[in-house]
Formats: C-alpha cells, sequence, structure tokens
C-alpha cells in the first residue's frame, strides 16, 4: 500500500512505524509528461503541499514504503513532511518546465504561437531567444503572460537575417537561476517546383508501370496521381499509390492507357507534375521471360515509431513471388507488418529492432530462379535519460557531481549548461566519462546555480536540470552527538543520540540515519528518516549475527549536517566461523599471514592476530586488522626461530576459535604445504602441551641429523668401492701375442676378457656378466 500527499495530522502511520526508507528519482524530459524538480519533487496535475519534505545531499526525497511494495513510476511516494518551512524556501523555488516548445512549421503571414509554462517561486522571469540571440519584442512579436511566444504574422523576408525561420528556445529565471528550454525549430511551409517528373514509357500487355515523381515540401507534400486529368481510381488493387510519390501497376491492360502526372499538396500550396504517357503494347506472343527486379527497396533512415515502407517490385513471365527477409537471418515478424501491392513491405510503428538489411527476393514459381536487391532501413531514437542529475545543497568549500547518463540512437552527445550558458573544463569544473559526469571542487557562492544536462543526436534532443544550492558551514546544523548502539534482538539494533540544544533543535526538520553492512560498498546503504523530536531509533529486519556500520546526519531546510560518529554494532546471534588461514616466510625475519574473507559481508567486524616465538608461553599482539584486510606482514622476528602463529574472527557477540600454525625461519619456505591451513585448533578447551612441541622439534632435529650421516657414510663407501673396482681389472694370460693373435699362428678363437672385482670383504658389489653367455667367449683354459 502506497499513500498519496498528506498532511502530517492525517498521516496514516506512525512516523517511527518499522518501515524502510527509499529514495525517489524523478524523471523530468521533454518526452515525459511527468515533471519535476528538486526540491519540490512533484508530478504534473499533482496538489502541491505547503510543508516540505526531507530531502537528502543526493537531491533525493525520502519517503516511506512497506518492504513488501515494489517501487514503480506509477507510484506517487508518501512524503514525509516534518514541519513548516522559513518564508523563502518553499517547494515550487525549483525552476521546471510545464510545456516548452516544440517543432513546428509555420504558414507565411499567419500567426504563430510557441510554449513555454514554468513553475517556480515567484518572480520569474521569461525570456526568448532565436538562434542564440534575444529576441527584442515588438508590437508583431510578444511575450505573454503565460511565458507563449505570440507572432502575430509570419514573415519570411528576402534578407535571411529579417525572417523568423530559425531556432527558437525559452529562459526562465529567479533568484535561484537561469533555466533554457530546449530548442523548437520553426520552418515556414513552402512547396517548390518537382525535380523529379514521371516518365513515359509503353508496357507489354499484362506487364507492370511504375511512375515517380519527387518533390521537396514542408511539410511533406501529399501526393495523388491524376490519368486524363481524371483522380485516378485507388479502388482497383492493380493500382499501388507509395507516400513517397510512386505509383505502380501491376497486370496492365488497353484500359490502362493514357496521360499521367501527380498531384503534390500541403499547407502552403499545389501543384501539379509534367504529364507522362502510358502505351500499352498488345497482341504479343507470351514468351518466358526471366524474374527482373524494376525497383528494389532503398536505403531509408526515419525515427522510432514511424512508418517504414520498403518498394519492391518485379515482372516476367510467369509472374514472379516476391518474398522478404533480412540478410543477418532474424525474423521480419508479424506484428506491424503489411504488404502492399504485389510485393512492398510496410513497417509500422517501427522500432529500433527493425533496423537491419532487408533482402527483397523475386522467385520464377516452380523453380529455385530468383532476382534478389537489398536495402538498409536504419531507425533512430531521440535521447532517453538514464540517469538524471540530482539536485544538491553543499557547504562551501565542499565538493559536488551531478551524474547525466542518456542513451539514443545515434549516441547522444552531452553537453552542460550553467544558468542557460554553455559549462567548459577548468578551474573547478570537470567533465569526466563522455561528460556524463559533472564534478565542482572547492565550491562557493558563485557556483550556485541551476545546471542543466543536454543530451542531443541527429533524433531530437533533451534536457534535464539540478540546482546546487551553497550552504555556509554556520547556517548548517551541527552533527548529532552521543550516537551509540547496541543489540536488541537478532535482527534489530537500538539507535540513541545526545539531545542537541533547543536553539539547534529548532533549525533541524528531521534526522536520517545511514545503514550499512560490514565490508559493503557505500552503493548498497540504507537509510531511513527519523522525526526531529525522536533521540531514539529501532533498525529492524536486519541480518542474524551481522556487523553494521551506522552515522547520522541531521537536516534542516538549507541541508545537512556534517555527518556523526561512526559506530559499529552486532546484531545478536553466533560468532564468526574461524579463519581459515597460511603463513609464507618473507626473509629470515618476517613472516607473511593470509586468510580468507567471509563469504557474506557483515560475517566479521575484523580479526586479531597474534604470535610467539617457541618455547616462550606470552603471545606478543593482538594486532586488530580490519574485516577487509585478508594479509599481514610480521617483521623483526629472530632468524632462525620457530614462531607460532594465531589468527581469530571477531564480531560484537565475541571470537571465533582460533587457528594455529608453527613457522620456522631457519630457511625460506611456507610452513604448512600438506595442510593448507585448515587445521585448527580449540584453544578455548586447553592450550596444546609446551612439552609435547618440544619433544617433537627434538624428534625432528635428531631425524635429520641421522639421515644425513647416512647420507654421507653411504656416499664415501661408494666412492671407496668405484676406487677398487678401477684398479683391480686384469686380463687373463694366454697364447696371444700382443694383439691378441696366437703366438703360434693358429687358428684359435678369441677370447674376451671378463672383468673381475676386488673388494673389500664388506662391500657387497654385483656385476651382472652379461658377456658369459655370447658366442666367442671362453675361459681361455684351452
Amino acid at each position: 500500500m502506497v499513500w498519496g500527499v498528506l498532511k502530517p495530522p492525517l498521516l496514516p502511520v506512525s512516523f517511527n512505524q518499522k518501515l524502510s526508507t527509499q529514495q525517489a528519482q524523478c524523471k523530468h524530459s521533454s518526452y515525459f509528461s511527468q515533471r519535476c524538480q528538486f526540491p519540490a519533487w512533484l508530478r504534473q496535475k499533482l496538489v502541491v503541499p505547503t510543508e516540505p519534505v526531507l530531502i537528502l545531499e543526493t537531491g533525493n526525497m525520502i519517503y516511506r514504503l512497506r518492504r513488501s511494495e515494489p517501487i514503480t513510476n506509477n507510484y506517487l511516494p508518501l512524503l514525509l513532511l516534518l514541519s513548516p518551512v522559513p518564508a523563502g524556501v518553499c517547494l515550487a523555488s525549483e525552476l521546471s518546465f510545464l510545456l516548452e516548445p516544440n517543432d513546428v512549421i509555420a504558414v507565411r503571414d499567419r500567426p504563430l504561437m510557441l510554449d513555454c509554462q514554468v513553475q517556480g517561486e515567484e518572480p520569474i522571469m521569461v525570456t526568448w531567444r532565436k538562434n542564440g540571440v534575444p529576441l527584442p519584442t515588438s508590437p508583431r512579436v510578444r511575450v505573454l503572460a503565460n511565458g507563449t511566444l505570440f507572432i502575430q504574422s509570419f514573415q519570411k523576408r528576402r534578407e535571411g537575417s529579417d525572417a523568423d525561420m530559425g531556432e527558437y528556445d525559452c529562459a526562465a529565471q529567479n533568484r535561484y537561476g537561469l533555466l533554457v528550454s530546449r530548442k523548437a525549430k520553426v520552418l515556414l511551409a513552402s512547396l517548390p517546383k518537382f525535380h523529379t517528373h514521371p516518365a513515359s514509357m509503353s508496357v507489354d500487355e499484362g506487364g507492370v508501370a511504375r511512375f515517380q515523381c519527387q518533390i521537396n515540401g514542408v511539410p511533406e507534400a501529399n501526393i495523388t496521381w491524376e490519368r486524363d486529368r481524371v483522380p485516378l481510381n485507388t479502388t482497383d488493387n492493380r493500382y499501388t499509390l507509395l507516400p513517397m510519390g510512386i505509383l505502380q501497376v501491376t497486370g496492365v491492360r488497353q484500359v490502362d492507357a493514357g496521360v499521367f502526372r501527380c498531384v503534390a499538396t500541403n499547407i502552403a500550396n499545389t501543384r501539379s507534375s509534367h504529364e507522362a504517357t502510358l502505351n500499352i503494347t498488345g497482341g504479343a506472343p507470351r514468351i518466358y521471360k526471366e524474374p527482373v527486379i524494376l525497383s528494389g527497396p532503398q536505403n531509408l533512415t526515419i525515427t522510432v515509431h514511424q512508418t517504414a515502407i520498403l518498394e519492391c517490385i518485379a515482372t516476367g513471365n510467369p509472374r514472379p513471388i516476391v518474398s522478404w527477409s533480412r540478410l543477418d537471418g532474424r525474423s521480419i515478424g508479424v506484428e506491424g507488418i503489411q504488404v502492399l501491392g504485389t510485393g512492398n513491405l510496410m513497417i509500422l510503428d517501427v522500432s529500433l529492432q527493425h533496423s537491419g538489411v532487408y533482402v527483397c527476393a523475386a522467385n520464377r514459381p516452380g523453380t529455385r530462379m530468383r532476382r534478389t536487391a537489398v536495402g538498409r532501413l536504419v531507425v533512430q531514437a531521440p535521447p532517453e535519460f538514464l540517469q538524471w542529475p540530482q539536485s544538491v545543497s553543499k557547504p562551501a568549500g565542499g565538493s559536488a557531481v551531478f551524474t547525466c547518463v542518456a542513451q539514443g540512437v545515434p549516441e547522444p552527445h552531452l553537453i552542460w549548461l550553467k544558468n542557460g550558458k554553455v559549462l567548459m573544463p577548468g578551474h573547478n569544473v570537470k567533465l569526466t566519462n563522455n561528460n556524463s559526469t559533472l564534478a565542482l571542487t572547492r565550491i562557493s557562492s558563485e557556483d550556485e546555480a541551476i545546471y542543466q544536462c543536454i543530451a542531443e543526436n541527429s533524433a531530437g534532443t533533451n534536457q534535464a536540470s539540478a540546482r546546487l544550492a551553497v550552504a555556509q558551514a554556520k547556517d548548517l546544523p551541527a552533527a548529532p552527538e552521543g550516537l551509540a548502539a547496541s543489540a536488541l534482538s537478532t535482527n534489530a539494533l537500538q539507535i540513541t543520540w545526545s539531545e542537541p540544544p533547543t536553539d539547534v533543535t529548532d533549525s533541524i526538520i528531521g534526522y536520517v540515519l545511514h545503514i550499512r553492512k560490514i565490508g559493503e560498498p557505500d552503493s548498497l546503504e540504507l537509510q531511513e528518516a527519523i522525526s526531529k523530536g525522536t533521540f531514539q531509533h529501532d533498525v529492524s529486519n536486519l541480518e542474524p549475527a551481522t556487523t553494521y556500520s551506522l552515522y547520522l546526519k541531521a537536516y534542516s531546510p538549507l541541508g545537512a549536517s556534517q555527518q556523526s560518529h561512526t559506530v559499529v554494532a552486532t546484531t545478536l546471534g553466533d560468532v564468526p566461523t574461524p579463519p581459515t588461514f597460511f603463513t609464507k616466510v618473507v626473509n629470515s625475519s618476517a613472516v607473511q599471514v593470509l586468510w580468507e574473507l567471509p563469504a557474506k559481508a557483515g560475517k566479521a567486524e575484523g580479526f586479531r592476530l597474534s604470535y610467539r616465538r617457541v618455547p616462550h608461553a606470552a603471545f606478543q599482539g593482538p594486532i586488530q586488522l580490519p574485516c577487509l584486510v585478508n594479509a599481514h606482514t610480521i617483521t623483526k622476528l629472530e632468524p632462525g626461530a620457530v614462531y607460532e602463529v594465531k589468527l581469530v574472527a571477531y564480531n560484537g557477540n565475541g571470537e571465533s576459535d582460533c587457528s594455529k600454525r608453527l613457522v620456522s625461519l631457519a630457511e625460506e619456505g611456507v610452513s604448512d604445504p600438506a595442510t593448507g591451513g585448515k587445521s585448527l585448533c580449540q584453544c578455548r578447551d586447553g592450550e596444546a602441551s609446551l612439552g609435547s612441541i618440544v619433544i617433537g622439534i627434538h624428534i625432528g632435529t635428531a631425524c635429520i641429523i641421522f639421515c644425513v650421516l647416512f647420507l654421507m657414510f653411504g656416499y664415501r663407501r661408494s666412492l671407496f668401492c668405484s676406487k677398487g673396482t678401477q684398479d683391480s681389472w686384469s686380463v687373463p694370460r694366454d697364447n696371444t701375442g700382443h694383439n691378441g693373435i696366437p703366438k703360434d699362428g693358429g687358428n684359435h678363437p678369441r677370447v674376451e676378457p671378463v672383468p673381475q672385482v676386488v673388494c673389500p670383504a664388506q662391500c657387497q658389489v654385483v656385476i651382472e656378466q652379461h658377456m658369459a653367455g655370447l658366442p666367442g667367449t671362453g675361459t681361455g683354459n684351452g
């Protein structure tokens, strides 16, 4: 349920009822009927309340909405009407347009009126500009009381400077600044001569005839056709008239012969084209003719919601079948699609999805023979705002940021105006993100103005505005003091703060509480409005065992105070889960500790890191670390020592179970490669036995020494054995000569030497006799 605008006595809910706070963004542009400006945020035709609403620094209005309700533009929010406003500060103080001038075509010597209606704090002065130059008034050109421009008799002079055609805009100004409307193009209605006339032609009976005439009229002329100076009978479905001055005649007959001409008419004049003769040649034998496309689709650029007509007319014998498709393979669809005549494609109410290349195909019936022609349809869209600049009130010396995001086809170009003049970067003005963000730094009273974002492309223009109010620090309320928060339940916190002095309370119209989970970005911050007479507030619908960051601001009609000091509170529930961590030796005196952050924001307020040198019993620390930090380096440690590292997570409900690791600085490396930092100890149930740890270290050291001695002893024995092997090779004596040839010259088989190994008795060396079974070997004993 959402309530309308109500005065405080009729407010249907208690001001402190547990309702969430939402912020309303108000759309205002020349293409929307809804208009609103800071601080009014009112829709057109709404009753303006006489009491103010609570305005945030962002320019958003605070209103209450039940959590179960969606937010749509169709809802009118419940305004928080807090207290009367001093004179001079009212809802209508912000200038906004109710009606802006639109493009128009004027008729010579006839009157012309251009709308310009504004709302805002009086007095408001409305002036008009033509082509960027102030428009002088005269008895013929006047500005009416409601801001409308009235030209009694629209003129076209021979000298262009005196003509009434051009771009007009109106400017509205009050004591807060100046606002400029969109530019309206004013053209003179005209109908010049035809630049394309229909051409005479001869067509076989049963064939296709096509005439075309073109004229550039303002506005676009309505074209009709005549045959023999008589209006053409358009009820015959063989005749197809297209809006761009095209006449198609299919299945021509002898009765179609005659003299044709087109007639163009608009509010300025009526003109007739040259005449063209259609001759019908009959009696020719019906011979086969391949399909031919006489005229295919032309490239066309239009704006959304207009009608697109793509021409395609073909001839042949037999008569070809015309079909349409898209070059990208997408379906053309059926909604809003019509076929004119024998093959012209008409798309009603075009959208951006209709952009593309269209293919017209003329197919010979019963075969795959076809002829094709293509044409590109480009659909443009005027700029529309996705994000509007929001009016703000900032203290002198501070900064202000306005954001303006627009979409359109082609991509809109953004420019900024300050009180109607183009704003350029420099001094304290910075434009970024393709001019979508305007930042003002070190603001002063000279920066107080109305800032406009103008979005332009070839399809149109759009504008949005916001006001910067510069408040002196002495005029704003002091920041709330004594802010404290405590847990009420698993889903509620209670906030209290000190009551300000009476002279300060009189200027305050309300408070806004800012709530955010620890670890979440500022964009996810929640805000709740609080009555000026309340100094205690309960925040509900929170998550259990979650830590929140809270601060408070006081609001006066001139703006917001500085924020109070930030407090941190945790809803009731469990302590955090133990953090998973591991260590890494950085150098001989430093160890880096790394851990995983909780998966959900707010589940840990922070971490506490402690360490001690083994076998000392006392831990050093704890080192307090915030919730977003997941690494810390411990330095100035003693080289070669063994340290125990302990890490816990904590919130308002206490500390988690701890995780411990031993790390040795004897050499660089990771202390726990096998465990990956997952073994936990329940430190609250009793600390691990120090004696067990020391014994384990001694046993490990003894094992290392034993292994080193064993390896050294084995290595020495291996060298000794290798030396004995090399010194003990012997060749058996036989009857061979020096080169292994028998002394007697006999044909004895050659005997290969067999290696013999001589080792000390304790050295067991096994050598495989790979040559024993080979042919030609033997003992050499005859």
